[in-house]
Order: structure tokens, then sequence, then C-alpha cells
């Protein structure tokens, strides 16, 4: 609708109310971004007044159960939902024919690889009472030749794993959190079929990030 006419419907609504427009949206929102940002402004302004139960899980299912389900048939995008609690979405990006709406199934090994070394690593450093301030692991994945890897001749996938530490750690305190990183499950999990190149970035550079 026009402006005079969403001026008129907003002066008539009662609290609590928002005014939002959508300079270059057609009258039926047909664009999916335009959709999409719709839905994102009235699911956020309706979370402050609505208390909305989270959906219970499938019947039968375990509590643990990872459900991927096809959201938009035309493309790749996939509703991933970890039992009754966490939804994310996985898609591809635009050049491979996706919506670019979630992480790419490599970006989501490449997290859960970040997350276990990171959890890792700070678990290690609880227990022993060591001055870490902050970890972080930044991870990119790769084809490599085997050759390349000193590994058998198969093409391979690799992750690259570059932690940053920060605190007053020795060295021998931060090259003893690099062999803890590579204790994570999931490191062990992928490196029976992938090679994972860890590098430890510099103190003085961690002191910068």
């Amino acid at each position: 609708m026009g402006i005079e006419n969403a001026t008129q419907l907003f002066s008539a609504a009662k609290h609590p109310k928002s005014f939002v427009t959508l300079d270059d949206a057609d009258h039926l929102v047909s664009r999916a971004a335009d959709a999409e940002y719709a839905a994102d402004v009235i699911s956020s302004w309706a979370g402050r007044y609505l208390e909305l139960a989270p959906p219970a899980p499938p019947i039968g299912a375990p509590e643990d159960v990872t459900r991927v389900a096809e959201a938009d048939p035309n493309g790749f995008l996939q509703d991933v939902m970890a039992g009754p609690k966490h939804h994310v979405l996985a898609d591809e990006p635009l050049s491979y024919g996706g919506t670019d709406r979630g992480l790419t199934p490599y970006q989501f090994l490449a997290a859960g690889l970040g997350a276990c070394t990171s959890m890792t690593i700070r678990m290690y450093a609880r227990k022993k009472g060591l001055p870490l301030d902050h970890v972080s692991v930044d991870v990119t994945h790769s084809r490599v030749h085997a050759q390349d890897a000193d590994i058998p001749s198969r093409p391979l996938d690799e992750f690259t794993r570059r932690i940053t530490l920060q605190g007053a750690l020795s060295e021998d305190q931060r090259t003893r959190l690099l062999e803890i990183a590579d204790k994570c499950p999931v490191h062990k999990t992928l490196e029976a079929s992938a090679h994972i190149k860890t590098e430890l970035i510099p103190a003085a550079e961690a002191a910068l990030t």
C-alpha cells in the first residue's frame, strides 16, 4: 500500500505498534529478500509481547536427534533441527544455485572442528589453572593432493586450523595447549579421512586481535 494508507492504519492502530517501510517492495512482497526482511522484523517485534513455547520434538524421536529437512525444493536451503531447542539453516552460495542463507555443509564441518578445538583447549586450561583469557580458532577447508600432505596417494580433504591464544601464557603453556588441540574428539573423527593442519598464531600477533 502507499505511504498515505499506511500512515492512516498506523494512526488508527493501538499501542504497541511500529512503522516499518519496504520502499522498493511490490504489493505482494514477492521477492524472497523482502519477505525474509518483513518476517524477521515482525518476529522480532512480536517476540517482546508473546510467550512462545519451543516446538515439541517429533514423537518417538530421541532428544539428541539432528533432523535435516528440505526447506526449498527449487534450491538447496535446509532446515537443521537439533532436538527441541536449536535451529539453524544450511544452504549453498549463490554461485552454486543456492540462496546463501545458511552455512554450507563443509562450513558446518569446519564449525564443528573449530568449536570442539576451542572447547577442548578451554577445558584443559581451566583444569590446569592456566592464564588463558581467550581462544579463537579460524578453520578453512580445501582439497589437496595426497603427496602435498605426505599421505598415501589419493585426493583428500584438508582442514587448516589457525589457533589464537590470548593471555599471559608461557611458551611452554602455549605449546602444551597446541598439543591439547589435537585431543579434540571431532579432530580424531575427521583425522580418519581428512588431513588437519594446525598453526598457532604467535603471541605478539594474538595480543593485537
